[in-house]
């Protein structure tokens, strides 16, 4: 932790961190830009086979439905924004909650322009469950999630006892990956669009973190910023 850095260059420190660990995101990147044929292959059996089991069920369809329209993005950032004013107003968490705001911002800022830098079209499925509009790589809710999901993690850290951050790290350990099976279950990412999703929001969470925070989400020490 180093507690004289102003909150202008904590917070610049975090961005350029969690660019820098997004570097893998960028290799995977080219590698779908591009059409690796391996890569589609694998990306279309998958979408085959998650897809028929959906249409088998038409309970897990609406199930699948409902998360989808629950984690869209605004709905989540809204939920973070929520969290961020909680732990302000209630536990003084002033500075972590600016942080974790403009970390998931930064997030959904970041996916929707490598959405159009990658320009990879959505999948084709024949009898198709769902459509989404907009570029396929990565998975926007698998990106927004994994960033909302890390950063509400640390945010809330210091507040929480043993119990309650192993189930807020199962909690989020779920939910991240519900929402990547949901999204190719329901045809509208391929596997590899999720896989981008997770390592790009984990990035962007965690090199943000790192940078901002320090060493971790321990509560900080009095006289260091929070």
């Amino acid at each position: 932790m180093e507690p004289r850095l102003s909150r202008g260059r904590r917070l610049l420190r975090a961005v350029g961190l969690s660019l820098a660990f997004s570097v893998p995101v960028a290799a995977l990147a080219f590698v779908v830009r591009v059409g690796v044929p391996g890569v589609l292959h694998a990306d279309e059996a998958a979408i085959r086979a998650a897809t028929s089991v959906t249409r088998a069920g038409p309970s897990l369809r609406s199930f699948l439905l409902v998360v989808q329209a629950a984690f869209q993005p605004p709905w989540v950032n809204s939920a973070v924004a929520l969290v961020c004013l909680w732990a302000w107003r209630r536990h003084g968490l002033g500075t972590r909650a600016l942080w974790a705001m403009t970390t998931a911002l930064l997030g959904w800022g970041v996916g929707n322009g490598v959405k159009e830098l990658v320009r990879r079209a959505r999948p084709v499925v024949e009898d198709a469950i769902d459509k989404a509009p907009g570029y396929s790589f990565p998975s926007g809710h698998a990106t927004n999630t994994t960033v909302a999901a890390i950063t509400l993690l640390v945010l809330t850290w210091p507040v929480l006892r043993h119990r309650g951050r192993t189930v807020a790290t199962s909690v989020a350990v779920v939910v991240i990956l519900l929402i990547g099976l949901d999204r190719v279950m329901l045809g509208v990412h391929y596997p590899s669009d999720v896989l981008g999703g997770f390592l790009l929001g984990g990035a962007l969470a965690l090199g943000s973190a790192l940078g901002y925070l320090g060493r971790g989400p321990a509560a900080p020490s009095p006289g260091d910023p929070s």
